[in-house]
């Protein structure tokens, strides 16, 4: 049985195109894998702790291979507990708003917490970076109010760029995005694009 964990990021709950979406991939990978856990984290829910001083000096001790106090041996704990709790998964699936063009601030608070060395990541001064998430497929559904695909407006698009980068930089290699936009279309022409994103995680979801 595998686990897949599915990261919400939307206050919008019931209005929100990307959960909306993401609810279908869901509702789809559970018809086809019936024996499989689905878990479900709520960032608007979720008890992140600070990334706070004591934890920034406890990530560079790590780094430097030192040891901690004890208010660094505390703060880093939480820090390991969040990134426990992912790890432990099998699969993933992210749902995302752009804001700001970019990503909600929960879920950047998220990223924060779970990007650490000897977590997600490890560094070594000869070789450099290396992603420590490796052999798990992602797959991220983005909403945003604008559509972002022309070369004009592609350089506004801080939301998937930095979701891929980070992804990748923590060890993803298999990383699917869907994408719902316009989302401040006509009416019709939303309908039609979330239709067509839940296609896509129809598809993606039977072999995910």
């Amino acid at each position: 049985m595998a686990r897949l964990l599915y990261i919400e990021s939307s206050p919008r709950k019931e209005r929100s195109k990307s959960i909306e979406v993401s609810k279908a991939f869901i509702e789809s990978y559970k018809s086809e894998h019936p024996s499989d856990e689905v878990v479900t984290l709520d960032l608007w829910e979720k008890e992140l702790p600070a990334f706070d001083g004591y934890t920034i000096d406890a990530k560079y001790q790590v780094l430097h291979g030192q040891g901690f106090d004890a208010n660094q041996k505390a703060a880093w704990q939480a820090v390991v507990d969040v990134c426990d709790e992912f790890k432990s998964a099998d699969k993933y699936l992210f749902s995302l708003p752009m804001w700001n063009f970019g990503i909600p601030y929960k879920l950047k608070h998220y990223i924060d917490v779970l990007a650490q060395p000897g977590q997600t990541f490890s560094f070594d001064p000869a070789s450099g970076y290396s992603g420590l998430i490796t052999g798990k497929p992602v797959a991220v559904v983005y909403a945003r109010g604008g559509a972002y695909g022309s070369d004009q407006a592609k350089g506004m698009d801080l939301q998937k760029g930095y979701m891929d980068l980070l992804l990748g930089f923590i060890g993803f290699k298999e990383i699917h995005s869907i994408m719902v936009e316009p989302t401040l279309a006509a009416p019709d022409d939303v309908a039609s694009s979330v239709q067509s994103a839940i296609a896509q995680c129809k598809s993606l979801a039977a072999k995910f």
